[in-house]
């Protein structure tokens, strides 16, 4: 693994593409956590290894596994579904959680001769210290070191799904997360702002303020708002009154419509309904169409058994019109309280 450079990313012109920019391969950590699906695990796997079978369609899928004997499980099981094992690479990396958005390498790329890929390793604390996260933390660490790329390392807590990028200069996120206590309590906003600006390459940063209902991670972007183009972004709103949703939802809404890029066009904001209120053993959980992949081979949509599913994927075929829009049920899934955008993260192809 190379040394990255004592230059920020963004100063050696390294930027985050847009998620619908072409992928080289996507980046799992295979689920094992029993006390992330407390009682259900078992009943996750074929749901996820739909997805993979999915997006395997597409592109190299790398997975983590944590020993030998789980790696010829999961091609067992792989290879019943149908997928294509000639795309798919599994890795002896252990995690502590399937969680690879938040805790998997942050690929950043420039058009330059020489290293035009590397890797951000932002420290990952489980959400604010909520779970335990070592093994999570040394993930970004591990890929450079088996893709020989430069690593940057910017010091500080930071979550790929509290982050969404239009890949021409504009990061959205929220308050509610970026500025929670348990996060990075010693920095201000303006500060973290300047870390986002420096680490990601973006010039432009966008905060939207509380997060929905379920969500442990605080209040991740991936679950509210999502660029689907450079200057259209889909987000989720709540059309029941009484629901707890509706008021921080409403507000992220007007927020938007305030919104400005940085060629002074105004955000084109398409709305998405909320799915019905899903609940597990009296827990609310965080479902929301927002939490979609945006894969080479389609994007892969959760849904989750209610007439909601249809609308959202039917408003989805309207903003991806290069690409299928897969629905994938995750009513199992999100019982760990994420889905399939939480569970994957891309890695971009150098053209």
């Amino acid at each position: 693994m190379a040394m990255a450079d004592k230059k920020t990313p963004r100063q050696l012109g390294y930027h985050f593409p847009a998620e619908w920019e072409k992928h080289e391969s996507t980046w799992l950590s295979y689920p094992h956590n029993e006390a992330s699906w407390p009682g259900k695990i078992h009943t996750i796997f074929p749901y996820y290894n739909r997805f993979i079978q999915e997006v395997a369609q597409g592109e190299r899928v790398h997975i983590h596994v944590t020993d030998n004997e789980m790696k010829e499980r999961v091609t067992k099981e792989l290879d019943a579904v149908g997928a294509n094992l000639k795309n798919i690479v599994l890795h002896n990396f252990p995690t502590n959680d399937a969680w690879c958005r938040d805790h998997g390498p942050a690929f950043v790329t420039r058009n330059t001769a020489g290293n035009n890929k590397a890797i951000v390793s932002w420290e990952y604390n489980g959400w604010g210290n909520k779970y335990p996260a070592e093994l999570d933390n040394a993930i970004p660490e591990r890929i450079g070191e088996l893709l020989q790329l430069p690593v940057f390392r910017p010091g500080i807590v930071m979550e790929g799904g509290s982050v969404d990028f239009n890949g021409a200069g504009t990061l959205i996120t929220t308050t509610a997360c970026l500025l929670h206590p348990n996060r990075n309590p010693g920095l201000s906003q303006n500060e973290i702002e300047l870390f986002l600006m420096d680490y990601y390459g973006v010039e432009q940063v966008l905060w939207l303020g509380e997060g929905i209902e379920g969500d442990d991670t605080d209040g991740h972007v991936d679950d509210l708002t999502r660029f689907v183009n450079e200057d259209t972004v889909i987000t989720v709103v709540e059309k029941n009154k009484s629901d707890n949703n509706y008021i921080p939802l409403r507000d992220n809404l007007k927020k938007l419509s305030g919104f400005r890029l940085l060629n002074g066009k105004q955000l084109n904001v398409i709305e998405l309904p909320m799915p019905e209120p899903l609940y597990y053993e009296g827990q609310r959980l965080p479902v929301s169409y927002a939490n979609f992949y945006i894969a080479n081979a389609g994007v892969m949509v959760p849904t989750y058994r209610c007439k909601q599913d249809d609308e959202a994927i039917s408003i989805l075929k309207t903003c991806f019109k290069d690409r299928p829009v897969i629905g994938l049920d995750s009513v199992e899934i999100i019982w760990g309280l994420g889905s399939w955008h939480c569970l994957s993260q891309q890695e971009p192809a150098i053209e």
